[in-house]
This record gives C-alpha cells, sequence and structure tokens, in this order.
C-alpha cells in the first residue's frame, strides 16, 4: 500500500511533534515608511514521503520549480539531496518513532515538513492527517492539527498515549446512537468527547439492500443526505465550528470513509485544495481498508460479497454525489459553508488562518 503525506513548513530544528507555522500572507502588508520584506513563497508544487516495508526506511520525492537544490533533512541532520525534481530514499532511520518527519529546505524560499500521512496503530486501520496538500494558490494545509480515523474502540493503551502525543484534544463521534453502544471510544484522558451523529435523521442504518444496484444507489443517496441532511448539517456544524476555534480536532466514524470522507472533503474543499486532490484523498481509504475489506468480503458467499461490496468501498461516483447535491440544493458549495457549515465570511477566514502556510 502506497501511504500518502502529510505537508507543513519546516521549522528551524525538528522536535518530537512539528511547530506551529506562520499563515504567509495573501494581501500586501499595510503601507508603512519602512515596509518588511514580503513573505517567502514556498516553491514546492508536489512533496511525498512513502513509508517503506523495511521499518525506518523512507521514499522521499518532490517538484520545487525554479530552486537548484533541496536538502533533505531529519533528525537534525542532512540525510539526502537532489535538485529541483528528486526522488530518494532514506534508510536506518528510528523504527519505532511517532511519526518519521522530514525537513525539505530549497535553496530559496520556505521548507515542508513532511511524514508519511499514516498514523500507525495497532487498533486501527484508517488513521490519518486530515491535510498536507497544496491549494490551488500555492498554499498548504497544515500537517498535526487535524486527523481522520476509523472507529476507536480497539485502541491499546500505546495507542492513547501517542494520540496524547500527538495533541489531540476534541473526539468528535460521527456515528450513531447503536455504534457507539456497540463500540465505544478509547481516548486519552483529557480529550474531549463529542457526539456528532451524521445519520440520525436516516433510515440507511436500518434497510440493507439486496442487490447490488440497491447498494450502489444506498451510498450515493447517503452521501446526499451528509449534505443537505438536517442531521448531518448539524453535526458538521459543530464539528467545523470546533477546528475554526482551534480544536485539536479528529473526527471518525466506523470505517473512516463516508462520514468522515464527506467532513475532510468538505474541510479540503473550503481551505481552496484542488478537487482531484480532494477526490484522491477520498479514494486513498480504498488503499488502507484493503485488508480489513478483504477479510471481511472472504468470510461470505459470492452472492453475499457481491452485494456487500458497494457497501465497503469508496468511489468517485459517491463523492461526486454529494458535490452534486451541494450544487442542486445550495447552488454553490460557498452557499453550502455558509448555511449548512455555519462559516461565514469570518469564519472561513478563520478556518484558513488556522490551517493554511
Amino acid at each position: 500500500m502506497t501511504h500518502m503525506t502529510r505537508v507543513r513548513t519546516s521549522a528551524p530544528a525538528l522536535g518530537a511533534l512539528p511547530a506551529a507555522a506562520l499563515l504567509v500572507a495573501l494581501a500586501a502588508p499595510a503601507a508603512s515608511a519602512h515596509p518588511g520584506p514580503a513573505p517567502a513563497r514556498i516553491p514546492f508544487t508536489h512533496a511525498t514521503v512513502t513509508a517503506a516495508a523495511t521499518p525506518g526506511t523512507y521514499e522521499i520525492s518532490w517538484q520545487a520549480p525554479g530552486t537548484r537544490h533541496v536538502a533533505v533533512r531529519a533528525g537534525g541532520r542532512t540525510v539526502a539531496s537532489g535538485g529541483s525534481t528528486g526522488r530518494v530514499t532514506v534508510t536506518g532511520l528510528p523504527a519505532h518513532a511517532d511519526r518519521q518527519w522530514f525537513d525539505l529546505v530549497p535553496d530559496h524560499g520556505r521548507g515542508l515538513h513532511l511524514a508519511d500521512r499514516l498514523i500507525k496503530l495497532d487498533g486501527t486501520v484508517n488513521f490519518r492527517d486530515a491535510g498536507g496538500y497544496r491549494t490551488r494558490d500555492g498554499h498548504w494545509v497544515k500537517m498535526g492539527e487535524v486527523y481522520r480515523s476509523d472507529a476507536l474502540d480497539k485502541l491499546t493503551d500505546a495507542d492513547l498515549a501517542k494520540l496524547k502525543r500527538l495533541g489531540i484534544t476534541t473526539d468528535y463521534d460521527l456515528r450513531t446512537a447503536g455504534e457507539r453502544a456497540a463500540a465505544p471510544d478509547r481516548v486519552p484522558a483529557g480529550t474531549r468527547y463529542v457526539v456528532a451523529d451524521v445519520l440520525a435523521g436516516s433510515d440507511m442504518t436500518t434497510t440493507m439492500p439486496t442487490t447490488e444496484a440497491g447498494a450502489v444507489a444506498m451510498m450515493t443517496d447517503g452521501e446526499k443526505f451528509m449534505v443537505s441532511g438536517a442531521t448531518a448539517k448539524s453535526a458538521y456544524r459543530k464539528v467545523f465550528s470546533g477546528i475554526v476555534g482551534g480544536d485539536g480536532a479528529l473526527f471518525h466514524c466506523t470505517a473512516g470513509k463516508d462520514r468522515t470522507g464527506w467532513a475532510n472533503a468538505a474541510l479540503l474543499t473550503a481551505l481552496g485544495v484542488p478537487r482531484d486532490t480532494v477526490t484522491a484523498d477520498y479514494l486513498a481509504s480504498n488503499d488502507y481498508r484493503a485488508g480489513a475489506n478483504a477479510a471481511a468480503l472472504a468470510s461470505m458467499t459470492p452472492e453475499q460479497a457481491k452485494v456487500y461490496k458497494p457497501l465497503l468501498d469508496v468511489r468517485a461516483e459517491y463523492l461526486n454525489s454529494g458535490f452534486d447535491e451541494v450544487r442542486d440544493e445550495f447552488g454553490s458549495f460557498r452557499a453550502y459553508e455558509k448555511e449548512a457549515l455555519g462559516l461565514d465570511a469570518r469564519g472561513l477566514a478563520e478556518l484558513r488562518r488556522e490551517l493554511l502556510v
């Protein structure tokens, strides 16, 4: 499985967790007698870190047009380097670090602070950083601020300690009452727990499909409900309000792909991430959940598996039905942000100040 990456501006020195980066101003500085220099631009248009199967081994690639040299640093030392386009493999790094971060330092402009997107935990398969993407205007979504996940009921004590070190302060549970009762969350002591039940007003959890086509229709209808259903709007408004307020937020459902998938798609879209990147992030759940899904299907008869597979998948048509519902019910994504998510112009500006560099 190819792990995607998380991206953040480089700090002067590496620590256990990345320091918050300053927002790159979009507008010119206020007029003064001695105006300061404009903020340095981030020259990277692409950057990824992929954790290899061998512990402590990583593949790093980047594109930084206009630069001549990029140094790759880890643990305070240079471990690789290259030109404006590069692809390197780094070996021999600590095998059991919470997250292995890399600084990509260009010869001019601002650097990036990167790590593999997946947070490896014993009790989850789809726990990952929600950000780490480039926006259309050249900003990057901060990493280490917002996380997305599947169910948290199987987290081990070691997992909880790792989440504590990640700085997560609020857990938004997007699941139904039945799901919460059957598999209650485990979270670090002191974490605020918030119920944000997306599907409370839907019957999709009580009526199961009997055909493959019915399963696909269930998923597309469910995506539409996540956009315009009253309880869905209320639930996502809670999540976005917390993120705007500066929470170290985690949101999750059972598989971390549908209710969670739309939450992150809406967040990335609000931040200005291109639609194709949003879709790729959404579809990545197919990779992260591949083993779990295969095991579930293997326990069924072929006939059952054929009907059930669309429920385990994420597909572009599911996400597209959500964006179609935004257009049909609200007219534009900006109107959806304001009417459904509670993000007025001030709230949207604050969200971008919190999460973009």
